[in-house]
């Protein structure tokens, strides 16, 4: 057996791990937590967000999760359709009550993210969730899902690749770890051998040095400051806030950080790891009298807590996969994290 199919295969790490039915606590982030994945356990498939464009979008989906060793199952509203979304917002939010309420569903993918997440959160049945811990995994507008769950009180959650991501080798390197074993991972960014007399890709740079404790909280950076004024962004005192984003020009970075600041979400953080920013230039070509490291500098300097840019998640091919809500450790000089409970059970 090789590649992919002996990746999936590889035996579980032997891993401490905790009450799957911990009280959720602000001030500790301790979280539920859902049970790990096991060969041939039922994935409950959501669309939360923007539609896929055909049939056959969800046919390679499901065909990824088998070839994880999963089953996969449709939630009734996939592929529906209304203007850009997946569906009426009831019926997305009737989906996710619904696999949380199923016995038989083990965890949760969204199949992609684009926009919508948020509007479904009024509908959504928050005691069944409480009431059945699982985790929901995926990225960028999942991150209202993420938040929503945390400020409910829900489990911890995934923020990693959507169903519909490329999946390659070092996203499942991350994802299966803890997912199907229960392992804190450490994670630091991959070193690569393009040529070069030093290595100049998913390269990190502090921006405070030091290292920290605290619940991991976060997600893309757009999509979370949505949420600030809405009972669906929770408390982030104590917790090591992570943050990526794509398509954003320097000046809505700033924008947005500056929001977040106000809100008071900057207030009591441990620490701040920022991933990847894709593509974020001014769209008409000119040249922003401010970097990105700029801003960060000037927004996350005066924290006086440990900060690193750079990371390897968000709009990217792969990337780790962060367990929203378990404890972890900075550690903003060497640019990296290390995970301190399990995110299952």
């Amino acid at each position: 057996m090789t590649g992919l199919a002996a990746l999936m295969a590889s035996p579980a790490l032997p891993v401490g791990v905790g009450s799957a039915f911990a009280a959720a606590s602000p001030t500790t982030g301790a979280r539920p937590k859902g049970p790990r994945l096991r060969p041939g356990d039922t994935i409950g498939l959501i669309e939360p967000a923007s539609r896929s464009d055909e049939a056959f979008d969800i046919t390679l989906v499901e065909e990824a999760i088998i070839a994880m060793g999963l089953k996969p199952m449709r939630g009734q509203h996939v592929l529906n359709e209304f203007g850009y979304l997946a569906g009426q917002d009831k019926d997305r939010a009737a989906d996710l009550t619904a696999m949380f309420a199923d016995k038989d569903v083990r965890a949760i993918f969204a199949v992609r993210g684009g926009w919508g997440s948020a509007r479904l959160l009024p509908f959504v049945d928050w005691d069944v969730v409480r009431a059945n811990p699982k985790f929901v995994l995926g990225y960028s507008d999942i991150t209202a899902l993420h938040m929503a769950i945390a400020a409910k009180g829900g489990a911890i959650t995934l923020h990693g690749p959507n169903a519909s991501s490329a999946w390659g080798k070092a996203s499942l390197e991350s994802f299966r770890p803890i997912a199907f074993d229960g392992a804190t991972l450490f994670y630091k960014n991959p070193v690569t051998n393009d040529d070069r007399l030093v290595q100049r890709r998913w390269r990190t740079q502090t921006l405070t040095p030091g290292k920290a404790q605290g619940h991991l909280l976060g997600g893309n950076l757009t999509v979370l400051t949505a949420l600030a004024g809405t009972p669906y962004l929770p408390s982030f005192d104590g917790a090591i806030l992570f943050l990526e984003d794509v398509d954003e020009a320097e000046y809505r970075i700033d924008r947005m950080l500056t929001q977040l600041g106000q809100a008071g979400v900057f207030k009591n953080l441990a620490g701040v790891v920022f991933g990847q920013c894709t593509s974020c230039v001014a769209s008409n070509g000119s040249t922003s009298p401010f970097t990105l490291s700029d801003i960060l500098r000037q927004h996350l300097a005066s924290l006086g807590v440990p900060a690193y840019q750079g990371a390897w998640f968000g709009h990217i091919s792969d990337q780790f996969t962060l367990p929203v809500g378990a404890r972890a450790e900075i550690d903003a000089d060497a640019g990296t994290l290390r995970l301190l409970e399990a995110a299952v059970v």
